[in-house]
């Protein structure tokens, strides 16, 4: 599964640039940067309420395919301009977070 096709079958609401067709395996929650930083896998779609900056550079460390905020949770435009520097694909969803870990864990 790449980030297209889990934007459409999520629903989920694209914040910065969706057209690398990143892969993407698993999913990792945390809200604790430190912790993220070492445990996003690979290819993770990381899910977390953290909105400032720091995500992209974790996303960006990690290779994370995605960073997804859940509940529509707002994303600053300083985070998100910062994201499309980084290529680093920002979404949001209605979802929680367990919801979104439910439903990405049931697309592998």
């Amino acid at each position: 599964m790449n980030t297209l096709e889990l934007e459409k079958k999520l629903n989920l609401k694209c914040l910065t640039e969706n057209n690398a067709e990143k892969e993407v395996s698993g999913c990792y929650i945390s809200d604790l940067l430190s912790l993220a930083m070492g445990r996003v896998g690979e290819k993770n779609v990381w899910i977390t309420v953290q909105t400032n900056v720091n995500i992209v550079a974790i996303a960006v460390l990690t290779e994370a395919s995605c960073v997804v905020v859940p509940e529509n949770i707002e994303v600053g435009a300083d985070v998100i301009k910062k994201a499309k520097d980084e290529d680093v694909i920002i979404f949001s969803a209605d979802d929680t977070a367990y919801e979104l870990a439910v439903k990405i864990g049931a697309l592998e």
